[in-house]
């Protein structure tokens, strides 16, 4: 469930960041330390809608994630890749655990590709279609099954 959490919610957030840090130097806008907690703080409470509650004391500690990050200061939106991997990993691994017809196979192949070829042909050539939703959406599913089994053994539910 942390991966997701860091891969789903915080690199997304990270590339965003990215974005408006970049448009506001070229604004010619300060890029100051209290105004970069300011807009982490702003894109994560965005991003965790009203389920989490960041203000105060939190606000300050949530806000302060891009200084764990200082790559996206200078790495080209790098971070988006976190969260187009692991949805791609998912996939091809739920399809090798679910026993799909092929999937061993194509992921054998796969791995015996070695980078020789564009990634998005490569996971294509092993079944993940990343041009479509769909690994996206499964690792969604994935995540809400751990949510939900963790609820279960917890006695706790949002309902």
């Amino acid at each position: 469930m942390s991966n997701f959490q860091r891969y789903f919610f915080i690199m997304p957030s990270l590339a965003r960041f990215e974005l408006e840090i970049h448009e506001r130097a070229e604004r010619g806008g300060a890029l100051t330390a209290d105004y970069l907690t300011a807009l982490m703080a702003d894109l994560l409470a965005e991003v965790y809608g009203k389920e989490v509650d960041i203000s105060g004391v939190d606000r300050a500690r949530a806000g302060s994630t891009w200084a764990q990050f200082h790559t996206h200061l200078y790495s080209n939106f790098y971070v988006y890749q976190y969260a187009t991997g692991i949805a791609g990993a998912h996939h091809l691994a739920n399809r090798v655990a679910d026993g799909e017809p092929g999937a061993v196979e194509s992921y054998r192949e796969f791995l015996k590709s070695a980078g020789s070829m564009y990634p998005l042909d490569g996971l294509k050539m092993a079944g993940v279609d990343m041009s479509s939703p769909e690994p996206v959406q499964a690792a969604f599913a994935t995540l809400a099954e751990m949510v939900t089994r963790l609820e279960e053994l917890t006695g706790v539910s949002k309902t």
